[in-house]
């Protein structure tokens, strides 16, 4: 089973793990989560199409309780968040001059920026971004962020996130055109995810470009 394939099958693959696993189930998926948050080196796991196939399967199959469900990965996400930030805390700020195969670059510089742009905030924005989620804490473990701040902007992140994307699952996961279109809609969730992102460094370059020309 590679990512891609587990990606854009999540629903096949949890009802598989639901059928294999049972109530472990709930433990497979508080540790994705936490792995996904928590680790720097990880930001490549597909949150938000889990937790949408996860709220779904809750309703379909009766085999998760919504409620236990969303506090377990809540729990997840706001523990997640809190290790990546002191880890980059731990690290400090010349994690933006070490060279690391296991550490992109380039989505750290961009998550600085978003930082200097939308400061604390950007925890909970970072939530709905793929890849940023996963930086955001990191980068602002390294910059020093008060933590009381950040564990306040961790909490009300992880709420939102957590609980939108299951609540829709739940509510609409199980509708026929949603389950018939479940790849598409996947690829929906992605896109919508990275949009932000893309139209920020769309702007950026242009706004940039623009500068340069007026030198």
């Amino acid at each position: 089973m590679d990512l891609i394939d587990f990606i854009l099958h999540v629903d096949d693959h949890l009802l598989e793990f639901i059928t294999n696993y049972g109530i472990w189930i709930y433990g497979i998926l508080f540790l994705i989560i936490f792995v996904e948050t928590g680790l720097v080196v990880m930001p490549f796991l597909p949150g938000d199409s889990l937790l949408f196939a996860a709220g779904a399967l809750a309703a379909s199959t009766g085999a998760m309780n919504p409620w236990v469900l969303g506090v377990l990965l809540f729990i997840a996400a706001v523990l997640g968040d809190t290790l990546n930030y002191h880890i980059g805390k731990y690290i400090g700020p010349r994690v933006f001059e070490i060279e690391s195969r296991f550490i992109n670059k380039t989505h750290l510089i961009n998550t600085q920026k978003f930082f200097d742009k939308h400061g604390g905030k950007t925890i909970i924005f970072a939530r709905f971004i793929p890849f940023a989620r996963t930086f955001a804490p990191f980068v602002a473990g390294a910059g020093s962020m008060n933590y009381k701040f950040f564990l306040t902007y961790n909490v009300i992140g992880a709420f939102c996130w957590i609980g939108s994307f299951i609540t829709l699952g739940y509510l609409f996961g199980n509708m026929p055109i949603v389950k018939d279109n479940f790849t598409y809609l996947i690829f929906g969730i992605i896109i919508l995810s990275v949009l932000p992102g893309v139209i920020g460094f769309i702007r950026h370059k242009f706004f940039s470009a623009r500068k340069s020309e007026n030198i």
